[in-house]
């Protein structure tokens, strides 16, 4: 298959690109635009990852689709996949004033210190009053909050779509092992931390254990990187009823008057269970009633190693976010099913509100302007165009990123979806039990401070009481 080449003119004799491609096909305009016109491009370029980018061409004819000018084409640039990367590229392009890109793709969880220092451009005069109304009555709040000025509420991000992790697991192998997940309603009906530790072990036994055909009975992602401690370690202490700063009201500040509460129980025990699977119940500092279901490789996983194995058929079960779905559809091996994450404790036994149950942390990605950018006129029609709910729909079903309106997920025909179909339930589920991360200008800097301590006592180099201890008083010291 040839692919698309971005270096395409926006407009060929006078024809829209678009026209141009329905006359002669995708893949011919490919190849004769790119060997006439060379290198000059003078559409909009978004920076993205290399799973957006994989479907360009079917984004761009959505846009048009949805009313967007037929004249301004896309380019989407495949950045680093890992969100504290795309931090470092973004910071220092916006530090030194470059025109390029027109758009960035930006994590909920890192936006905020660009919005209050207003380097990107604030849409609330950019952007049309229906489109404004339609974002902030009918798109998921928590996203909305994540796009926004927090002392004017004006809008500087359009969420592109959150994100919500699900347990994967291969049904095929689930079964042949005597487990019935429809019966059992594995889809909608959360299992204890306990309990599926339990099953995941007695499927890996099944089926050979560790030295059988599969490495891992169960994979996630425990580097010491942004994913840490805004998701996997977040939703986990949460659903074992801990907090970051207390009560959950306190999650977005004030900042320096709300207490800081991770030396705690809670943590303690989280660390322990992950110590358990990754090195064994007898393992120091490891949770005596937890079984082994994985390995120590687990502490240098991110998205995508957590993905490889899984995908490769060499895992059985796997934490990760919905883009994984169609790639498995695609590549993996077996027939995959999804449920919801386990709990620790169950909701309402925490001392702090919003804490224990299933908890299942809330990601996403927001689409902001580059201010420095020649075009921002075009690159606001663009974002316009996004806020539509059949481009919203092709995303998530190309890519499996959900929609930022909760309505059009509830309303999507699982036929009409592809891979994503069979999993409508559990991701209604896992949106109605999330949990976000303390999204605040102090973020950036505490997550760091969270995800080191956090790594160092999963690898053993400290016990979690001394992990936390100091980590309580590194978060103290940032608080001030």
């Amino acid at each position: 298959m040839v692919e698309n080449d971005p270096t395409t003119d926006r407009k060929l004799s006078g024809v829209s690109r678009r026209r141009f491609l329905q006359a002669t096909g995708a893949a011919g305009a490919a190849m004769g635009v790119a060997g006439c016109l060379g290198d000059d491009f003078d559409g909009i370029e978004i920076s993205a990852d290399d799973q957006i980018a994989d479907v360009e061409d079917v984004i761009q004819e959505s846009l048009w689709d949805a009313g967007l000018d037929e004249d301004i084409e896309i380019r989407i640039l495949p950045g680093d996949f890992e969100t504290d990367s795309r931090l470092a590229d973004y910071q220092s392009a916006l530090d030194a004033g470059r025109g390029s890109p027109d758009i960035f793709m930006m994590d909920s969880g890192w936006a905020m210190p660009f919005i209050i220092r207003e380097q990107v451009l604030n849409l609330e005069n950019e952007l049309s009053d229906d489109t404004l109304d339609y974002v902030k009555n009918d798109y998921l709040p928590a996203t909305v909050d994540t796009a926004s000025d927090p002392e004017t509420g004006d809008l500087h991000g359009l969420p592109f779509f959150p994100d919500y992790p699900m347990m994967n697991y291969r049904k095929d192998l689930v079964e042949e092992a005597g487990y019935d997940p429809e019966g059992e309603d594995w889809s909608t009906t959360p299992m204890s931390w306990q309990e599926f530790a339990e099953v995941v072990e007695d499927v890996w036994e099944y089926h050979g254990g560790p030295d059988g055909d599969y490495d891992y009975g169960f994979t996630t992602q425990a580097q010491a990187y942004e994913g840490l401690s805004c998701c996997t370690f977040n939703e986990t202490m949460t659903s074992f009823g801990g907090a970051y700063f207390g009560d959950h009201e306190n999650l977005f500040g004030p900042t320096g008057d709300r207490p800081v509460t991770v030396d705690d129980e809670p943590m303690y025990e989280t660390i322990r269970m992950m110590r358990s699977f990754m090195y064994g119940p007898d393992a120091d500092d490891a949770h005596p009633d937890y079984p082994q279901i994985s390995n120590s490789d687990l502490v240098e996983f991110g998205e995508e190693e957590a993905r490889g194995p899984f995908t490769g058929g060499n895992a059985i079960f796997m934490r990760n976010w919905p883009y994984i779905i169609p790639i498995h559809a695609d590549e993996g091996e077996g027939e995959i099913g999804t449920m919801p994450l386990p709990y620790g404790v169950e909701e309402g036994e925490s001392e702090y509100e919003g804490a224990g149950g299933p908890s299942h942390a809330l990601g996403g990605w927001m689409l902001t302007v580059n201010p420095n950018s020649d075009a921002t006129d075009d690159a606001v029609q663009v974002l316009e165009a996004f806020a539509n709910e059949s481009v919203m729909l092709t995303v998530f079903e190309e890519q499996g990123n959900l929609p930022p309106d909760p309505e059009v997920l509830a309303n999507a025909d699982p036929d009409a979806v592809g891979a994503m179909g069979p999993h409508l339930d559990t991701l209604a589920f896992v949106g109605e039990n999330s949990v976000p991360r303390p999204v605040t200008d102090l973020w950036p800097e505490q997550s760091s401070l969270i995800y080191q301590e956090v790594h160092d006592a999963y690898t053993g180099e400290k016990t979690p009481e001394d992990a936390m201890a100091d980590l309580q008083g590194q978060l103290e010291d940032s608080e001030q």
